[in-house]
């Protein structure tokens, strides 16, 4: 009796909830919340993790379209097996639902959730750019993935290169396929898709066998020369000429290799051997004298750096050669026998006047260039001598086959003195040219002579406002107003 009362007491008295405590970690509260924690720190794995590929408990990829179809599949399977047993079961209160399978995976579980907790739907997930979107990846066309070497026909081959596309020649093997793909090129009007094809057909074919059939197709043929001179094929390129019978194109293609030539001698040497090709009569002529200046420029060079180094000769001592004159140009070389070698007789190989006769200078060049060089020396003398010529009866006269005005510029850019350059300002034959030059480098003389010629005495009175005061040009403007037997015109 006493016993069954103590076991009523512990009845009454226990319970199965506990109470609240806040150190008391078993309760729910807090396994609710290390759940949640749990929860955010694998969205963190997920979001800094993009690059690694997921897998489903199947084995396969997460977002492929395989796993995708499956877990449709899946929740579709299980709904309609949940509604069979919902109504099998209906009528027992004990009726089991079946859990309904989610099509999303774990990382787009936690990424679909909000701010709230709550899920989003499916427009806030495609729109909401805070969220990154897992869904899968469209499956590229199969042609992307057929293999290089597939059965194309020459057409698609050749739209598929013009596309970029990477397709492989060697299944060409017939002369009828290859050409035909060079055919298809050629209608496409596409030059890279024409040259790639070039470059096969070049290591594919024998050169005999290409030259015959380019032959007949001008368009790739003129594609296969240009890209036989980029690439510096002179070899296959000369074959390819002389096979076309084109005989000057063959001579200027030998001729240009001498570029690649760097000693001298050799250079010359190279030049010799070109005389002889079958050019035009003009290219002939200036392949002639190539070889004939740089023979001069072999003379000149030595004797010239043998002078120099002895130090026996002024113009040399004053001015030391800055570059070497080897391989220069005709108007360069000319440039520098009037700079150096001035005097000489017209017996000597460095001597202008024998370069002038030799290479057929017109005189306007020599005068230009024979009148820069001393115009840089400050030999004015020369520069004079240059334009004075003499008549049958024995008069000197000055003359210019280029126009004193452009020899007043070259004395100008040389800083000649005022005094040279009124000179040959007064040799102007136009008048307002005249002026314009000497107003322009204060040619006072020439400005006021030309306006007493022109007896414009407004003019003269204008110009002298502009002469310093107290100057010789002022005092001679007052002298030539002040003449009473000049009848102005004003």
């Amino acid at each position: 009796m006493n016993r069954i009362k103590v076991d009523e007491e512990e009845y009454w008295h226990s319970s199965k909830c506990k109470a609240f405590t806040f150190d008391d970690e078993d309760d729910e509260l807090f396994q609710l919340k290390e759940s949640k924690r749990t929860v955010n720190s694998l969205r963190d794995i997920v979001d800094d993790d993009d690059d690694l590929e997921k897998f489903s408990w199947s084995g396969e990829p997460v977002g492929s379209i395989s796993w995708s179809i499956k877990e449709t599949a899946s929740s579709s399977n299980n709904t309609a097996e949940g509604k069979d047993l919902g109504g099998q079961r209906g009528s027992s209160s004990y009726g089991a639902f079946p859990k309904q399978a989610s099509s999303y995976s774990l990382s787009s579980f936690f990424k679909g959730r909000n701010k709230h907790g709550s899920f989003q739907s499916l427009s806030d997930a495609l729109t909401d750019t805070g969220f990154k979107s897992y869904a899968p990846e469209l499956r590229r066309p199969k042609a992307d993935y057929k293999d290089y070497s597939s059965d194309w026909s020459p057409k698609d081959t050749v739209r598929r290169l013009q596309r970029g596309k990477i397709c492989s020649l060697e299944r060409f093997h017939s002369l009828q396929d290859k050409l035909q793909l060079l055919d298809e090129a050629v209608a496409v009007h596409d030059g890279n898709v024409i040259t790639a094809i070039l470059i096969f057909l070049k290591r594919t074919l024998k050169k005999e066998i290409l030259f015959r059939e380019l032959e007949l197709r001008q368009v790739a043929l003129r594609h296969l020369i240009h890209f036989l001179k980029e690439t510096g094929d002179q070899k296959l390129l000369l074959d390819l000429l002389r096979f076309l019978d084109r005989t000057e194109e063959v001579a200027l293609t030998q001729y240009r290799e001498h570029l690649m030539i760097q000693d001298v001698e050799k250079r010359k040497e190279f030049l010799k051997g070109c005389v002889g090709l079958p050019f035009s009569l003009e290219d002939a002529a200036h392949v002639q004298d190539h070889y004939t200046l740089l023979e001069r420029q072999i003379i000149i060079e030595v004797n010239d750096k043998h002078l120099e180094s002895a130090g026996q000769t002024e113009i040399f001592r004053k001015y030391p050669r800055k570059a070497s004159i080897l391989n220069m140009p005709l108007v360069t070389t000319l440039f520098y026998s009037c700079f150096y070698h001035y005097t000489e007789t017209e017996g000597t190989f460095s001597s202008p006047a024998n370069l002038k006769k030799t290479f057929k200078i017109p005189d306007k060049q020599y005068v230009l260039t024979a009148l820069a060089a001393r115009a840089k020396l400050r030999a004015w003398h020369d520069v004079d001598a240059l334009f004075t010529t003499k008549n049958w009866l024995g008069y000197t006269k000055k003359k210019a086959p280029i126009g004193f005005h452009r020899v007043v510029e070259i004395l100008q850019r040389n800083n000649a003195p005022v005094q040279v350059l009124q000179e040959y300002v007064r040799l102007v034959e136009d008048v307002e040219t005249k002026l314009n030059l000497a107003m322009k480098y204060k040619c006072h003389d020439v400005v006021i002579d030309t306006y007493k010629d022109l007896k414009d005495r407004l003019q003269l009175m204008a110009y002298r406002c502009k002469v310093d005061r107290g100057s010789p040009a002022e005092e001679k403007i007052d002298s030539i107003l002040s003449n009473p037997q000049i009848r102005w015109k004003n």
